[in-house]
């Protein structure tokens, strides 16, 4: 019995963070301590909700939940309603939805620092969000990064193709500063899914249709929460946003499978890497430097390439 991978993840409950949680639930090899929540996609409130809908989906309602920033650590929020809907899961309803008072109290940054101290050199952080909960850790705790297994973001991008402002993609431009604070202070192994990958390994539509199309609830849920992004895709605005032409992207879940399948990876290049956070177009994007002009940046290995037949495998099992 091969050892599970403890995973600790941090979401910003839309539509394809659903599908991240719901690919690690479906991992055999995976237990799952826990989920933290924040701002991003939609309000930390919602983002709590959505994820204890995603896993009432799964009848997985025993994996703890925590509340954690309801903001940036500077200046304000930003909406992604427009693409995830604005409750973050397509305002699809749901009359059945569990409430908020299943959300643990403790706050999200010392469950993180609880759960990792119980299990030092053994859990995987994934982040499928604004970075400010991990910000906010490594700050009440130096050492936190150092008892990491491993952390997984997806965030960032290595071209300067933003798709929330010009140069910025939505994770790190959503706070900067706590995208800036992590890449410089986690010294653990540190894996980045960033926005032109995601474009580059997209899902074909027909794929899509074949993954919805199971007979399973798990698959009617996220037929009906999906399907606002599903339209927002194919509208003109995503097509120049989307890097290579039309498909299915699940951003959070390269992420994810990454952290649950170490062979996923098949290339990846180490850089060191820091955010921008000044500039009047580039606030928020991420620098890649592949001179070595940046002599204190951590470095991280930015995904370049991966299994997608391993990845369709993964994605189908999430809804079976």
């Amino acid at each position: 019995s091969r050892m599970k991978k403890k995973l600790l993840v941090d979401v910003d409950c839309g539509v394809d963070d659903a599908q991240a949680i719901m690919l690690a639930l479906a991992a055999p090899n995976v237990e799952l301590l826990g989920i933290t929540c924040v701002h991003g996609n939609t309000t930390v409130e919602n983002v709590c909700k959505n994820t204890l809908r995603v896993l009432q989906a799964c009848n997985r309602l025993e994996i703890p939940v925590f509340k954690g920033a309801a903001k940036p650590l500077l200046g304000n929020t930003i909406s992604a309603g427009h693409f995830h809907g604005y409750d973050g899961l397509g305002d699809a309803p749901d009359p059945n939805a569990p409430g908020l008072d299943m959300v643990q109290e403790e706050a999200a940054v010392s469950a993180m620092l609880r759960i990792i101290n119980e299990n030092p050199g053994e859990v995987s952080l994934v982040a499928t969000a604004p970075l400010t909960n991990l910000a906010l850790a490594v700050r009440m705790d130096p050492s936190f990064p150092s008892k990491l297994r491993g952390l997984y973001i997806m965030g960032g991008n290595t071209e300067s193709r933003g798709n929330t402002t010009v140069c910025g993609e939505f994770n790190f431009t959503a706070d900067p500063e706590a995208a800036y604070v992590v890449l410089r202070d986690y010294g653990c192994p540190t894996y980045l899914a960033c926005w032109e990958f995601t474009c580059s390994s997209k899902l074909s539509w027909e794929f899509c249709d074949a993954w919805l199309a199971q007979d399973t609830d798990k698959a009617r849920f996220m037929a009906k929460i999906f399907q606002h992004s599903m339209d927002a895709s194919k509208s003109s605005r995503f097509q120049k946003e989307f890097v290579g032409g039309s498909g299915f992207i699940s951003c959070d879940s390269y992420a994810m499978a990454a952290a649950v399948d170490d062979s996923f990876v098949l290339e990846s290049t180490c850089y060191p890497v820091s955010v921008e956070l000044t500039g009047t177009h580039t606030r928020g994007m991420m620098v890649l430097d592949t001179v070595g002009f940046l002599k204190t940046a951590s470095k991280v290995f930015i995904i370049n390439k991966v299994d997608m037949q391993k990845f369709e495998q993964m994605m189908m099992a999430a809804l079976k």
